[in-house]
């Protein structure tokens, strides 16, 4: 596993059943940006799709988004994002963290009410600005950071 200091490149995964928020951070400005979500049946994503991104970005980890309740306990979501992570590590041999996404959906929701930016669709999606706020999160602390 790298060490955090020789990650350049990542990639956050906003887990969902019906589509993941995709974004790319990177660690020297610790700052992420928003990509197209990636359709998922039952949180199985279009593989084809996380492979286009993985080969395009290269990234040297890659965050998954763990839907924790408001009391630390787990969901049955939290399980199935733990499983798309272990899948994640095993397919692209990469380091993966998961990372505390509470209130990340709300918070993208907020944020781009606050700027407009859901008009005709246009800008990024709430799952992919969770994805931002997740990622850079971790960018910020990586220290925070679980495994699968």
């Amino acid at each position: 596993m790298p060490d955090f200091q020789e990650i350049r490149t990542v990639l956050g995964f906003d887990f969902g059943t019906r589509k993941f928020g995709v974004a790319t951070g990177q660690r020297i400005t610790a700052t992420a940006s928003p990509l197209p979500p990636i359709p998922s049946r039952d949180g199985i994503p279009d593989w084809v799709v996380v492979d286009t991104l993985v080969a395009e970005w290269q990234p040297q980890a890659l965050l998954v988004g763990l839907p924790l309740n408001m009391d630390d306990t787990e969901s049955e979501l939290s399980r199935l994002s733990r499983k798309f992570g272990r899948r994640l590590e095993a397919r692209y041999r990469l380091p993966v963290w998961m990372v505390d996404e509470r209130l990340t959906s709300r918070a993208a929701r907020d944020l781009l009410a606050e700027a407009g930016a859901r008009r005709k669709g246009k800008l990024a999606s709430v799952d992919s600005t969770a994805a931002v706020l997740m990622t850079e999160g971790w960018l910020e602390a990586p220290e925070c950071g679980l495994k699968p």
